[in-house]
């Protein structure tokens, strides 16, 4: 029996969706350069898309392919939040994130 307000999730889905995890990445074209921000479930598979100018008219545009900053979240939904807040950021704030984690603003694509 069915209760007011609620209904069976549509054929072919259970109750408890798995949630895949999510990355938020800034690619630049050089130190303190171009910043492009994305966010992607696969980050190694989004960064060889980027390199071969598959996806983003930004980032081919602007040249921007060196990964050099990301971060994982448990969850897709809340990676793509945060990029869409720190797509408010300014630069600054960006730039601050990015020497944190890579002061040398190294591609860390190397390392996926």
């Amino acid at each position: 029996m069915l209760q007011f307000g609620l209904r069976p999730p549509p054929s072919g889905e259970s109750k408890e969706q798995e949630v895949k995890p999510g990355y938020v990445y800034i690619l630049t074209n050089k130190p303190m350069g171009v910043l492009y921000i994305g966010v992607t479930d696969d980050l190694a598979k989004r960064i060889t898309q980027h390199l071969s100018g598959a996806v983003s008219s930004f980032s081919k545009r602007y040249n921007c392919h060196l990964l050099v900053w990301f971060e994982r979240f448990e969850n897709i939904h809340d990676a793509r939040a945060f990029e869409r807040q720190m797509k408010k950021w300014n630069r600054a704030w960006k730039v601050n994130r990015i020497v944190q984690m890579n002061p040398y603003w190294r591609d860390l694509a190397g390392e996926l």
